[in-house]
């Protein structure tokens, strides 16, 4: 998506003589999600976008030409995807597949070949194209924080072929080596642990309190709960903390390759 909307948002605003800040403040909302908006980052809500027209006096124009977002996902996974884009911190928790944002695009493309009903092949090239933006965050060098925490059976279950295992870990060990993630293994040598009921994924932000989603076959939530987000992270600390540390991780997961028969 070009960036039209967030660039003339920002021209009127400058030409009103506003901060960033200070329009925040007229329209109710956070300076970084004037900021979000501006970059391109994230697409206001219709009552962000009345406000906005209100405060800029530009009729109802931010609210006419909204853009829509195109991407391909499940209904219950639209919101958790906003939330990504804009979280500084992501941690992750997986028990089947590699993390969506941590995929390659032969990985992705097996794991998305397995949706019942099928979908079409023009449809899996949506959804492929989907989930590699989602690893866009993770072109800043710094932000967001990311750790994943996998059960050692996304490693064992073959997706795809050996070769397209291969290169998925390979991707998943350049970006620990690179500093950029941060992953840990759940060991099947620790039997049972907290997170075994499902897909788990906790986000920080800037400015607004922290939010969980959870998601089983064909059912996702996001928790903005205190009580539930706190006790969600609690369960993932105490699976973190049993955990194989990075190093011996690391070193798992270049086993790994090395046993699917390739080299990194």
């Amino acid at each position: 998506m070009t960036n039209v909307y967030g660039e003339w948002l920002k021209a009127r605003r400058e030409a009103a003589g506003l901060t960033q800040q200070e329009l925040a403040d007229r329209t109710i909302m956070t300076r970084s999600h004037i900021a979000h908006i501006e970059a391109g980052r994230r697409i206001p809500s219709q009552e962000d976008a009345r406000r906005l027209d209100r405060a800029l006096s530009t009729g109802d124009v931010l609210q006419s030409f909204l853009p829509k977002q195109d991407v391909a996902v499940a209904d219950y996974f639209e919101a958790a995807l906003e939330l990504e884009q804009q979280a500084t911190v992501i941690r992750e928790f997986a028990l089947s597949f590699v993390p969506g944002i941590l995929q390659t695009e032969k990985y992705a493309r097996a794991v998305l070949s397995t949706s019942f009903p099928p979908v079409s092949e023009e449809e899996c090239d949506r959804l492929v194209v989907t989930r590699l933006q989602r690893a866009k965050v993770l072109v800043n060098p710094v932000n967001p924080v990311v750790w994943a925490l996998i059960d050692e059976a996304v490693l064992r279950r073959v997706v795809g072929s050996e070769e397209v295992m291969a290169q998925q870990i390979t991707h998943m060990v350049r970006l620990v080596e690179s500093g950029r993630v941060r992953v840990h293994v759940l060991p099947f040598g620790l039997g049972v642990h907290t997170l075994m009921q499902g897909m788990l994924t906790l986000m920080k932000f800037e400015d607004q309190p922290p939010v969980a989603y959870s998601e089983g076959i064909q059912v996702g939530q996001v928790h903005d709960s205190p009580t539930v987000v706190d006790r969600l992270e609690g369960a993932y600390d105490l699976a973190l903390s049993d955990a194989l540390p990075l190093k011996e991780s690391l070193a798992l997961l270049r086993a790994t390759v090395k046993g699917y028969g390739h080299r990194e």
